[in-house]
């Protein structure tokens, strides 16, 4: 059973920083696409960052220059650097990967269980 696991989590004060990491375990022989989603109370879920198994990176208008994502394809992990945070960034945090699936060798989408970030103003 793959699954992802997120950490790091918290609160923390407006201008501070947070780093978000996320693993994947289980039997795993490929990930294409990792990333970050938000999700707001009273909002739809949407993008922060990805990273392609290429090293490439996007991020959303409004965490651009503050936000940084990397990965470890060696751990198959991911990590968010957050920096200069925002109360508008306070959201539950999902970890998200595309893996390759052994029995259709097709990519899926997998999420984590989501970490919560609450900035204070």
């Amino acid at each position: 059973q793959v699954r992802l696991v997120e950490s790091g989590g918290g609160l923390v004060q407006s201008g501070g920083s947070l780093r978000l990491s996320c693993a994947a375990s289980g039997s795993i022989s490929s990930i294409s696409t990792m990333g970050w989603y938000r999700q707001a109370p009273g909002k739809e879920r949407e993008l922060v960052a990805s990273s392609t198994s290429g090293g490439r990176s996007n991020y959303a208008d409004s965490v651009k220059g503050r936000f940084t994502i990397s990965r470890d394809n060696a751990k198959n992990s991911v990590y968010l650097q957050m920096n200069s945070l925002k109360p508008e960034d306070t959201a539950v945090y999902y970890c998200y990967a595309e893996i390759l699936s052994p029995a259709t060798f097709n990519y899926r989408g997998l999420w984590g269980q989501g970490t919560q970030v609450t900035v204070s103003s």
